[in-house]
């Protein structure tokens, strides 16, 4: 475990904007990866939890005799997630808020650790998997998904969505971020001391009308009413009256009817 870190920034904030696509992630759409890894009665650390729509599909994976633990630094959050598992009828899962950097949790305590879109913000991901290893017990996986920004592609052009990501790069950089996680997570792993890691990728694509709308819809709220909008704006980066034409570009995107968007995510199981 690494010294003392300072606390990250979480550059999306918690606004029901950014919650809202938190919401509509699932198992089998963000954590497939690890799926054939889980088995009924495994102990299970979920970091950076966010609404819990992931830690209920997992519960349901190693319940109900398994024992699942949600963490994230939100308290407000981590309220949401329970009382959406606490929905869905599960009762083997506790909540608590905790830093990644120092887990509350002994040497081995949990048989698989996962962690979806975490270690792009925090402020030592070498450090963030020591411990998750740390907390691992022997014969053990943990688990991380993150995105990579810098593989986000669209049609047709947009030179809106292009300033949006120059300016989402900054603000997470800024904030001690790494926006560009995915391909870095297999030498992150390596560097945190794994024996073995297997690394692997995925994808999210929004090419129907149903998807398009939704996609551009959260992204442009999230530019103009979030913690990313409000730093862009702070910092300097841009002005009140750009982020709204970066959302009105979000929406005319959307509006092509042959528009595609995709991103890559890598993946990584590692072990020992």
């Amino acid at each position: 475990m690494t010294g003392q870190q300072p606390a990250a920034v979480y550059t999306h904030g918690h606004q029901e904007a950014v919650l809202r696509s938190h919401r509509s992630r699932t198992a089998a759409d963000s954590a497939a990866y690890l799926l054939p890894e889980l088995r009924p009665g495994q102990a299970l650390l979920d970091v950076g939890c966010g609404p819990g729509t992931i830690t209920a599909d997992l519960a349901e994976l190693v319940g109900p005799q398994g024992r699942v633990v949600a963490v994230d630094t939100s308290a407000e959050v981590l309220a949401q997630a329970a009382e959406y598992v606490a929905g869905r009828g599960l009762s083997n899962v506790e909540f608590a808020c905790a830093d990644v950097h120092r887990l509350p949790y002994r040497d081995g305590e949990f048989d698989v650790v996962h962690a979806h879109q975490t270690l792009q913000h925090v402020t030592d991901p070498v450090g963030a998997l020591r411990e998750m290893r740390r907390v691992t017990a022997p014969g053990g996986v943990v688990a991380a998904r993150d995105v990579d920004y810098a593989t986000m592609t669209w049609y047709p052009e947009a030179p809106a969505l292009e300033r949006w990501s120059e300016l989402y790069r900054q603000v997470a950089r800024g904030n001690g971020g790494e926006p560009d996680a995915g391909r870095r997570l297999l030498a992150w792993a390596r560097e945190a001391g794994f024996a073995e890691v297997e690394a692997s990728t995925g994808t999210w694509t929004f090419a129907t009308p149903d998807r398009r709308a939704w996609w551009a819809g959260m992204w442009a709220d999230r530019t103009t009413g979030t913690a990313f909008g409000r730093t862009v704006v702070d910092r300097g980066l841009a002005d009140r009256a750009e982020l709204e034409r970066i959302a009105d570009g979000w929406r005319e995107w959307a509006a092509a009817g042959d528009g595609w968007f995709s991103m890559l995510h890598g993946e990584v199981l590692a072990r020992g």
